[in-house]
């Protein structure tokens, strides 16, 4: 699902958060400026924590602004006002029933998705109070509101969120045009990593959240994408 991101970013907090306790940081780095990223910087915040978000691109939003069905969520208060019997085991079903190979994943992805859906219209006021039913799903559980391209409306409501808190504030940073190209090691624990900006290296230190996307906005010569297919390296997505 192309919002397997999204509804991970909280399992993937709590994950750099325990890593917080292996080595002494102030601040939890994301790597990607999408819906997954910026849900991630967001709870750090939430939480009391400090942020920094590195992104590649001029700008962020990722492939997240280009999505255009909506998110989905199954047992989420939009749902439950409509009388729609929706659950997370039937998600978890739907999933496994598409190809999904790893349960274990297909359960965070489903089991979270109500809490997930619940945040982005409590925290950030968004509208996400239609329901439809897409292909692969055997319940009405992809919300979105009005306007004709959800993922770009969830996904600059986040931004935005984090743009505010790092002008008023210093508990988060955001830096475009920064190419994440190594992860710093302590041992096997990862500590940091090193970018590149306007040709200088950048050192930041700190537990890792990557949510920079699969391959399909690696368009490198040795890329997979440049790999199996070069047809579609002109296209600036893949959604």
């Amino acid at each position: 699902s192309r919002h397997f991101g999204d509804f991970i970013s909280s399992l993937v907090l709590a994950v750099a958060i325990d890593m917080a306790a292996v080595f002494p940081a102030n601040q939890v780095i994301v790597v990607g400026g999408g819906l997954a990223g910026m849900s991630a910087a967001n709870q750090v915040v939430e939480l009391g924590g400090r942020t920094l978000l590195l992104d590649k691109s001029s700008f962020c939003g990722g492939n997240s602004t280009k999505a255009t069905s909506g998110i989905n969520g199954a047992g989420t208060k939009t749902q439950k006002s409509k009388s729609i019997p929706d659950t997370a085991d039937i998600f978890v079903a739907d999933t496994l029933k598409g190809g999904a190979k790893k349960p274990e994943l297909a359960k965070v992805l489903c089991v979270n998705s109500a809490a997930d859906v619940d945040w982005l219209v409590d925290k950030f006021d968004l509208d996400l109070s239609l329901v439809a039913r897409l292909g692969g799903h055997s319940q009405p559980r992809t919300h979105r509101g009005k306007e004709r391209f959800p993922g770009m409306t969830i996904t600059y409501a986040l931004i935005q969120m984090l743009e505010k808190v790092a002008e008023k504030t210093h508990r988060a940073r955001i830096i475009t045009k920064a190419e994440v190209f190594k992860l710093l090691q302590s041992g096997r624990n990862v500590v940091g990593c090193e970018y590149r900006k306007a040709g200088k290296v950048v050192k930041e230190f700190g537990p890792m959240v990557l949510a920079s996307g699969g391959f399909g906005a690696d368009f490198g010569s040795d890329s997979l994408l440049a790999t199996y297919r070069p047809d579609l390296l002109h296209l600036p997505t893949t959604n």
